[in-house]
């Protein structure tokens, strides 16, 4: 190989190497702005709900069955399900009882109860 040809694979490994370093640069400036986009609340309290509802999701999905006796809105529950669900259930009414909010969970209450109920018959409907 003569020299002229050494030089011109130097040349290229070395634009190779810059193009790499450009490219590494392009990907830390990349992660500065992911990590400065989850670092806002409003990302912060979205990524916090996510992971409560996935929480709760996994907690209380081995304790409804699909299907069940009834097959209705709660035919999935049996006894076992229920008295597992009755500490929860006791934290949240002592949580609404400490805190003085009996009236706005009866009234979120109803709005849920009509809202499934809503549910339901637009459901049977074709």
């Amino acid at each position: 190989m003569s020299t002229h040809e050494d030089e011109a694979k130097l040349a290229a490994e070395k634009q190779r190497l810059i193009r790499e370093g450009e490219l590494l640069r392009i990907k830390v400036v990349h992660s500065k702005v992911l990590v400065g986009q989850a670092l806002q609340p409003d990302a912060l309290m979205h990524g916090a709900v996510d992971h409560a509802v996935a929480l709760a999701q996994a907690r209380l999905g081995g304790l409804l069955h699909p299907g069940g006796a009834g097959g209705g809105l709660l035919g999935g529950l049996n006894f076992k399900s229920l008295k597992s669900l009755m500490p929860y259930a006791l934290t949240v009414g002592s949580f609404i009882a400490r805190k003085r909010l009996i009236k706005p969970a009866l009234a979120v209450a109803a709005l849920a109860g009509v809202g499934v109920t809503w549910l339901l018959r637009h459901k049977r409907q074709p």
